[in-house]
């Protein structure tokens, strides 16, 4: 460890914290120097130095013309895990957890924003529903009831013929082949279960570090408040409003995803348990045996109850931000795994009962399960859409993203990927299952899927089609831009550069990445056209299965022949697109798990989806965050009590994301000796558009009076990063549009053509040099303090 636990208090000492953005960044890149080392942290997030700076706060006179640099490496909390590459797989978990992030800002409305959270956790809960319903779709229809009941279909399959309907064995009787399936949903939901789990102990379940302030005794978490706006925060006085990301609670998720995480794992096993009974039961109604007839009624009942219980543990509570919620749920909703798992098994064995007369035909009973899902999720989504406009008519902001239905719009993307992927791996399994060489014909030995899906594989082509019309009119208007700049590019760089002959070439460059980078501003308007078209096509097919009847395996059956032709042509290229999909999958988590760049590139997914906490899906990808801002907060806190120094908290693109959400956490003493530089920022142009209740206009105009200083870099060819866009009353904060490249030309100073850098190396420009050392200049001058740590009153009411 380095000499800076022992250090006296330096007036000199002046620090640069680094924090990188998506994709990852070794420390020896982000401090240019192939020796680092390790300060503080671990092998997963850890702060690094260079070997000549590890004492640096005893040599204070060294630094008299820069500060020490530091890097902090946060990419293993994403791209790290060469496990997390298969999470791909859980893509709508993550897209609906982002839904929550997205509700409108506004003010009062407060039953519409509960609302707005219920709507958002139904909709995760049919995600999880829909998930194991395709398990058990693909397990024990299409395997166990239709392939192994059809000596066609299982004779070609030896692994199947322990199975077979045709054989003597104990397992030939469909209910007992229903109750052995049923173990392969069942694990799935008990893997999910368990992954969550795990990153909930390593994330959610870290205590966060006491509020200490220099001098100050550690608070209670458990025990400590925030204010409400227009109440004085009870942590400083001076502070009459605090953001939702400052509050001490909101990187603290750990009793909502433990309690979400129990409703979801009964849920999928409630799912699992009703769809191995609802075939018994229905058979037993028929049936002589009052017995069973009755233990059918009295376990779909318990089901029943079970899934009202589910139902009232997903509305009743939200998250609790206001203070740092340390306490879990007792007894019923932490037991409901454990009793939602027993009631699978008591189905087990309710359907192992002996039936020698029962013969497994058609399709498995239940298949309306889909269809009632997708209606629901249909409801909900348009209640959310109602939702989100009342609260944004009552507070209208022009930046934000589809007026304010960015929420139902991400929310719909989410159930439609997840019906698609269904439909698709279910289209897919059947035709294999089939034999047929004809995918989605149903002309083998087998039934197929439940008509729903079939036409949700038919849906897959005609989205993709719809997809090239949006693509096709941004490319024309990026050529178009990209012609339109040229002459402001020749005429910039004329201004600037006293000879410079204009270059064809070199301009249509120029324009054309500054062109590129303003796609990024257009992708509120497609993300609503694919929403909107997956409403309407969810819609159709749901239409188009009820006009079609009970007719498995074909999307149009009965129906013209043009249109049949049509409905079956799409729905076989739907299933071989699912399968090629499914296969690219694999693929790619493979390539991940043993290549380091792959997993990182994978990385950047999470690194941009999962910022946010776990708030509506417990098996969502876990939130990097609720480490990497303790992390921050904790390091600028305790560096600037031990040593009364000066800080800059430098973070690029995402970096600037968690920098700011650290600054916001701090106490405002602390706060008076950070200045905040940000570069490559997505801060407004992303989070402020999608995100308004966090980093629309207000928070992002407070956290600029807050902190001490602040100053924002920016390009016109960075795709990402952008201005803040602080109201008029504030601080100026914004520089740019940056000059990039630095020379259109060749010149003296410049002889080799510069690089277009667009996002990257921002430290390159000397802008940021100066705007740097600018920050540390309006950082108040350090102050002696005593070795006890307490504060001198003069800083304390600087």
């Amino acid at each position: 460890m380095s000499s800076e636990q022992t250090a006296d208090r330096s007036g000199g000492a002046a620090l640069e914290l680094l924090v990188h953005g998506v994709g990852g960044a070794t420390p020896q890149e982000m401090l240019a120097d192939p020796y680092t080392v390790r300060i503080t942290g671990d092998e997963t997030a850890a702060i690094y130095r260079r070997p000549d700076d590890e004492d640096a706060e005893s040599h204070p006179e060294r630094y008299e013309d820069g500060p020490v640099p530091e890097a902090y490496c946060w990419s293993n909390l994403t791209s790290g895990n060469a496990s997390r590459a298969l999470w791909l797989l859980l893509l709508p978990f993550m897209v609906v957890n982002l839904a929550h992030w997205m509700r409108p800002a506004t003010n009062g409305l407060a039953r519409t924003q509960r609302l707005y959270g219920v709507l958002v956790r139904l909709l995760a809960l049919t995600l999880t529903v829909l998930l194991t319903a395709a398990a058990c779709e693909v397990a024990l229809d299409l395997v166990a009831w239709q392939c192994a009941g059809s000596a066609g279909c299982a004779d070609d399959r030896s692994w199947l013929g322990f199975l077979s309907a045709t054989g003597d064995g104990w397992w030939a009787q469909p209910g007992r082949r229903l109750a052995l399936a049923a173990l392969i949903p069942a694990a799935l939901v008990g893997l999910l279960w368990y992954l969550s789990n795990r990153t909930w102990s390593a994330y959610e379940a870290q205590r966060p570090p006491t509020d200490a302030g220099p001098g100050g005794s550690p608070r209670d978490p458990d025990t400590e408040v925030v204010n409400t706006p227009g109440v004085p925060d009870s942590r400083d006085a001076a502070d009459a409003y605090r953001p939702a990301l400052a509050r001490p609670g909101f990187w603290y998720g750990r009793r909502l995803v433990a309690r979400l995480r129990a409703a979801h794992t009964a849920a999928g096993f409630l799912t699992v348990a009703g769809a191995v009974t609802g075939a018994a039961a229905r058979y037993d109604r028929g049936a002589s045996s009052a017995a069973r007839e009755t233990v059918g009624w009295l376990l779909q009942a318990t089901l029943v109850a079970g899934a009202l219980v589910v139902l009232w543990v997903v509305c009743s509570r939200g998250r609790s931000e206001r203070k740092r919620d340390g306490s879990l749920d007792k007894a019923l909703v932490s037991r409901l795994p454990a009793v939602s798992l027993a009631l699978v098994g008591v189905a087990v064995v309710y359907a192992a009962w002996s039936r020698p007369d029962w013969v497994s035909s058609g399709t498995l009973p239940g298949a309306v399960t889909f269809s009632v899902l997708t209606i629901a999720q249909g409801v909900l989504v348009v209640g959310l859409a109602t939702a989100a406009l009342a609260l944004h008519r009552r507070a209208p902001h022009a930046r934000i993203a589809l007026y304010g239905l960015g929420g139902p719009a991400v929310a719909m993307l989410a159930c439609a990927l997840a019906g698609v992927m269904t439909g698709g791996v279910a289209q897919r399994v059947g035709d294999w299952l089939d034999g047929s060489g004809t995918p989605g014909m149903g002309e083998g030995t087998i039934a197929g899927p439940p008509v729903l899906l079939s036409w949700q594989a038919a849906v897959i082509p005609v989205l993709l089609v719809l997809l090239v019309i949006p693509v096709v009119v941004l490319a024309v208007r990026t050529v178009r831009t990209g012609r339109r700049l040229a002459p402001v590019v020749e005429a910039e760089y004329g201004s600037r550069e006293a000879k410079v002959t204009p270059d064809s070439v070199r301009t249509r460059r120029i324009a054309g990445a500054r062109a590129r980078a303003q796609l990024t501003d257009a992708a509120p308007w497609l993300v609503g056209l694919v929403s909107g078209a997956a409403l309407l096509l969810g819609t159709g097919a749901v239409v188009g299965a009820w006009l079609s009847g009970d007719v498995p395996g074909r999307a149009a059956e009965g129906g013209p022949a043009l249109i049949q032709s049509i409905a079956d042509t799409a729905q076989a290229l739907g299933s071989w697109l699912i399968g090629f999909g499914f296969i690219l999958f694999v693929t790619w988590g493979r390539r991940a798990y043993r290549d380091a760049s792959a997993r990182r590139t994978i990385g950047i997914l999470w690194d941009v989806g999962t910022f946010w906490p776990r708030a509506s899906h417990p098996f969502a990808p876990p939130c990097y965050a609720e480490r990497a801002v303790p992390d921050l907060t904790w390091r600028m806190a305790s560096w600037t009590a031990r040593t009364g120094g000066r800080l800059v908290i430098s973070g690029h693109s995402q970096g600037s994301v968690l920098a700011a959400a650290a600054v916001w956490q701090l106490r405002e003493g602390t706060r008076h000796q950070v200045g905040l530089l940000t570069y490559g920022s997505p801060l407004e142009r992303l989070y402020g558009r999608w995100f308004p209740a966090y980093f629309g206009a207000a928070p992002l105009s407070d956290l600029g009076r807050e902190v001490h200083c602040w100053r924002n870099l920016w390009r016109a060819t960075d795709p990402i990063g952008g201005p803040v866009r602080l109201d008029a009353d504030g601080p100026a904060v914004d520089r740019g549009p940056l000059k990039d490249p630095l020379a259109y030309g060749r010149t003296e100073r410049h002889p080799l053509p510069e690089p277009i850098l667009g996002h990257s190396e921002y430290q390159a420009d000397p802008v940021f040099a100066e705007e740097r050392a600018a920050l540390l200049d309006r950082l108040p001058p350090a102050l002696p303090e005593q070795r006890d740590g307490t504060a001198t009153a003069e800083r304390r009411t600087g």
